[in-house]
């Protein structure tokens, strides 16, 4: 029989990448909260859900307590809470959120979290050809914004998955509804394109905040770059779904040049 392989480190590169490639086919991986049995320390664990802390527990904060707010995101925070919050957080501390903080404090947090990543969520490297999309239109936009997903090293495509999700919710809940007794429920007025505004130029930066020029962007790309995220936080769950035929395609592909990565699968699931 074939080797057995427990550790992706085992396995070349080639083989390594396109076990990311698969990570993305599972509907039930995208969830966070499943069960991932041992926990073992890998350098590359494409199995693993690999979103920062401090991310998760702002999104989450904001889900439960900031989906009714009026104008998240755009209303002012107090300076001195969220310098608070970043530093327990970067000394590693287990921040806990609870209703007491305010959800303005959390929502800066996150933004200055993304805001201030050595390299941003979308790397550099690929900010020409994510822009390059917003040119294109129909499912031509989507399936080369698909492809460039699948360049995303494994940490920066769950954090970003992560916070279209979150996003993606926020938006859904922009538009006031009532509840069963008829009282209504104020909507928090941040649309997918509003969210695309404030979070755009945190995701996709050309250069590094320190070394851009006020006006550096101009205004092509400002709005290219809002029109981007904006297809990311709409079609969030489609995009990061491999097909089925792909799949089928790279077992196929797998199954005669490496069977050990087909075995890996199996003993993994």
């Amino acid at each position: 029989g074939a080797m057995s392989v427990d550790s992706i480190t085992d396995l070349s590169d080639n083989a390594s990448e396109l076990l990311e490639a698969l990570q993305l086919s599972h509907p039930h991986e995208l969830d966070p909260r499943r069960s991932r049995g041992k926990k073992k320390p890998l350098s590359l664990n494409p199995i693993s859900w690999q979103v920062p802390r401090i991310v998760d527990r702002c999104c989450t904060h904001l889900e439960t307590h900031g989906l009714q707010t009026v104008g998240i995101f755009r209303v002012g925070s107090s300076k001195k809470r969220v310098q608070q919050l970043r530093e327990e957080f970067d000394r590693g501390l287990d921040v806990f959120l609870d209703e007491h903080q305010s959800v303005h404090d959390v929502a800066a947090l996150l933004k200055e979290f993304l805001r201030d990543m050595p390299d941003p969520l979308i790397p550099r490297e690929l900010y020409g050809a994510f822009l390059s999309t917003a040119t294109m239109e129909g499912p031509a936009q989507l399936d080369t914004l698909q492809q460039l997903l699948f360049l995303l090293p494994p940490c920066h495509s769950d954090t970003l998955l992560r916070l279209l999700r979150f996003l993606a919710e926020v938006a859904r809940h922009a538009e006031s509804s009532w509840d069963p007794e008829g009282r209504e429920i104020p909507g928090n007025k941040m649309t997918a394109s509003n969210l695309a505004t404030v979070f755009g130029p945190n995701i996709l930066q050309k250069e590094k905040p320190g070394e851009r020029d006020a006006g550096a962007l101009n205004f092509e790309d400002s709005a290219a770059i809002i029109l981007v995220l904006q297809r990311l936080i709409e079609h969030h769950h489609s995009l990061f779904m491999v097909s089925a035929e792909m799949q089928c395609d790279i077992l196929r592909r797998l199954f005669q040049t490496d069977p050990d990565v087909i075995e890996y699968l199996l003993r993994r699931k």
